[in-house]
């Protein structure tokens, strides 16, 4: 069962719980994806080790466009995507429960490669068994998210780092606030589970702009 509780702009997201904090103001740029050395065979005392390659640069952004489709190969996701919007309480709606291999993108905020922070949601299960993000703490920083939009392009993401918050500590002007640059956050449940109040954490993966393709 998901109970997870997000504020986006103002906007809260309850599942089962109460809403985290106060609406984000900014956000610092979440930190770069670290890539280890290549391991060489037992260089002499005077070899220089090869450098890192860089962190992969931001793209440019791009213009709205709805998404239609978000994958994460890594964990092997590929699954459609519905618009969220607010319900009469202004708490922004989750995906249905009956299809939980369906991913939430928050409509009212930037399109996924935007100038801006997009916001993605699922459920990590439900009462009849795993979801669509079950495996989303497994991510690693360079792991890609690709995003299909309307308009026939999809937007690579790299992700930066992945993040485990406590509920009632969740920094929201960190995750939902706007860097500057397109970036994306992929949300769910996360930490221990109570049967009365539910998880415990939010998993956050933070990604940023880096590549965009065009469907052939």
């Amino acid at each position: 069962m998901v109970a997870l509780s997000l504020v986006v702009g103002g906007i809260w997201w309850a599942q089962d719980g109460e809403p985290s904090g106060k609406p984000p103001i900014a956000a610092d740029p979440a930190p770069g994806p670290t890539v280890a050395a290549p391991t060489t065979p037992s260089p002499s005392p005077s070899a220089k080790s090869p450098p890192k390659p860089p962190p992969k640069p931001p793209s440019k952004p791009l213009g709205p466009s709805r998404a239609t489709r978000l994958a994460i190969p890594a964990i092997t996701i590929d699954a459609p995507v519905t618009g969220l919007g607010l319900d009469r309480k202004g708490q922004l709606r989750s995906p249905p429960m009956d299809d939980p291999r369906l991913v939430g993108w928050y409509k009212d905020g930037p399109t996924p490669g935007e100038k801006g922070t997009a916001i993605a949601v699922g459920h990590r299960d439900t009462r009849t068994g795993p979801a669509i993000f079950l495996n989303l703490n497994s991510l690693k920083p360079g792991n890609t998210v690709r995003v299909t939009r309307e308009d026939g392009l999809t937007a690579v993401f790299t992700v930066d780092a992945v993040k485990t918050y406590d509920r009632a500590r969740f920094p929201d002007r960190k995750v939902y606030g706007s860097t500057g640059r397109p970036e994306l956050r992929v949300l769910t449940c996360g930490g221990a589970f109570n049967p009365k109040t539910g998880y415990a954490a939010n998993v956050v993966v933070f990604a940023h702009l880096t590549d965009v393709a065009r469907a052939v």
